[in-house]
């Protein structure tokens, strides 16, 4: 019985591990279905944006990613907190438009 460590081959090292693109413009617009109050969840996500929170707003989302985790145990990361909160955010006006929380919360911020 030999000691030595099986390494992966060169092919499955640098196998292809994404999808090739369809040639979708990036102008395409999104359908009001495309993405569920739930999130993307976990994926690969080829776009990204930056966006800059207070010290209060980040404490806050640490504060919920954690309490997912202790009191409902769902172990997340920032980033799948808030692309549910988008998601979330984006139904409610869909649904309720200047009714929605986002307009409320834009209006109020004003």
């Amino acid at each position: 019985m030999t000691r030595r460590v099986q390494l992966p081959g060169a092919a499955e090292l640098f196998r292809s591990t994404s999808t090739p693109r369809t040639g979708v413009p990036r102008e395409t617009p999104v359908p009001d279905d495309a993405v569920s109050s739930a999130g993307t969840g976990r994926r690969k996500h080829e776009a990204k944006i930056t966006v800059y929170l207070s010290d209060e707003e980040l404490l806050a989302l640490e504060h919920a990613r954690l309490a997912l985790r202790a009191a409902h145990g769902i172990a997340v990361d920032r980033g799948r907190v808030v692309r549910a909160a988008i998601a979330a955010v984006l139904a409610d006006f869909t649904l309720h438009g200047a009714d929605s929380q986002l307009v409320k919360g834009i209006a109020r911020d004003d």
